[in-house]
């Protein structure tokens, strides 16, 4: 096959493709690059309805297959210690940042102004928010309902029980867990199936964002545009690319092994979009199956460094435009808010409009109604922190594998191991 064809066929190329297609038609026909819109919800909902049995049989063949329930308990506490420590490392990024480049202060936005009913629906599901209530909804109500629903931690929770009781169960168990693992080599052909219709899904998508909140947006609050993007790039390089080195990871080889995950992300705004090609992935890179089936789903609620670095930032926006006073105990107080409310991003319509009222209206220092601000422009936004997200679960994959010892070390440094992992290697070779 000639590179050109070769190139044609790569799922990244043709989502590409379609993203630009869908930019174009956004921009010169807005009404119908709106109308697309239908397009890229029944992508999401295809990939939505494969992620609660890929992470079943990912995790519980994961963890069966290994038989060791302590170690389950371990590698919990070793993700949770991660994220935690990255989850502030992005909050403190972030505030430092838009402390700098105060991209709010001298708009003066008089609150009377803004079409409130708009966020109206955010604001009464985030009055509903509570970290109980967060917590208790991790278990399902019934053990089909996770599934039925879709929620990731619901069935995250399921899967790790059933696996642990069938590693239990020794050799009795081993038929089940043949016929498991057997399931996820066929849903996984259905990934397959379904990623085929991406360029589609990235085309009704892009050209919903474009043609629904294009240029007026971009031109109204440029400034937050720009910020929240370079943030986003800054932290990715710095933070990430820092931890990625000490994981004996190349930051670029890694982004290169995600294109088509990025370039998919990137034209849908979600990351759930990915979630099955993104536990291949970090599988066919060297970690072990019960890391990545455990760490990546997890991450998709506990590792959100994207989204922590998008309520930072829109929050201190608002209290700029919105000439609120912010001391420095307000600000340690709103990251204290945030290092909770952002744990239930997942898994909720508008999350991260309702996480950031949820944390307006705790914090009571910002009007909550100022959210209908920057309701416009979301989307654009959404741009950067799924990004990030995306990139910070893979990279916790390796993090915790490594730290596990579940890393195959050839394959990681083949795959997307920096330079010195692979001199390393070559040399023990």
């Amino acid at each position: 096959m000639t590179p050109p064809r070769r190139i044609v066929r790569q799922l990244w190329f043709q989502v590409l493709v379609g993203t630009l297609a869908g930019v174009l038609l956004g921009h010169f026909a807005p009404q119908a690059g709106a109308a697309m819109k239908p397009l890229g919800d029944a992508f999401i909902a295809l990939v939505r309805m494969l992620i609660g049995p890929v992470i079943f049989c990912t995790v519980v063949g994961g963890i069966a297959g290994v038989g060791d329930m302590r170690g389950v308990g371990r590698l919990a506490v070793k993700s949770i210690l991660y994220f935690e420590a990255i989850t502030i490392l992005a909050v403190l990024f972030a505030l430092a940042a838009v402390l700098l480049w105060r991209p709010g202060v001298g708009m003066h936005v008089n609150l009377a102004g803004l079409d409130q009913t708009a966020v109206a629906g955010y604001v009464a599901t985030a009055r509903q928010q509570s970290v109980t209530a967060y917590l208790l909804h991790v278990i399902p109500t019934t053990y089909a309902s996770a599934f039925v629903d879709g929620e990731v931690l619901q069935v995250l929770f399921a899967s790790v029980l059933f696996g642990l009781a069938l590693a239990s169960a020794g050799a009795q168990g081993r038929p089940v867990t043949e016929v498991v693992e057997r399931l996820g080599q066929v849903f996984f052909r259905v990934v397959g199936f379904v990623m085929a219709l991406a360029p589609i899904g990235a085309f009704g998508a892009i050209a919903f964002t474009v043609g629904r909140f294009g240029s007026i947006s971009l031109l109204a609050l440029g400034s937050l545009i720009a910020e929240f993007l370079l943030v986003c790039a800054l932290f990715t390089a710095i933070v990430l690319g820092t931890v990625a080195h000490l994981a004996g990871v190349s930051l670029l080889r890694l982004l290169g092994y995600l294109r088509d995950e990025i370039v998919v992300v990137a034209a849908t705004t979600s990351t759930e979009t990915v979630l099955p090609l993104l536990l291949r992935k970090m599988q066919e890179a060297g970690c072990e199956e019960r890391v990545v089936g455990f760490v990546i789903p997890a991450g998709y609620s506990f590792n959100l460094d994207g989204t922590c670095l998008y309520l930072v930032t829109v929050a201190l926006f608002l209290a700029q435009a919105t000439d609120s006073p912010l001391t420095f105990w307000h600000q340690l107080g709103l990251i204290a808010v945030l290092l909770l409310t952002s744990k239930g991003a997942a898994g909720v319509a508008g999350a991260a409009f309702v996480v950031l009222a949820a944390t307006l209206a705790a914090t009571d220092t910002i009007p909550v109604a100022s959210i209908a601000l920057v309701l416009g422009i979301h989307r654009l936004l959404a741009e950067g922190l799924t990004f990030v997200n995306l990139v910070g679960n893979a990279l916790a994959a390796v993090v915790v594998a490594r730290w596990e010892g579940a890393v195959d070390e050839e394959r990681l440094a083949r795959t997307i191991g920096n330079a010195s992992l692979r001199r390393r290697y070559q040399a023990a070779s």
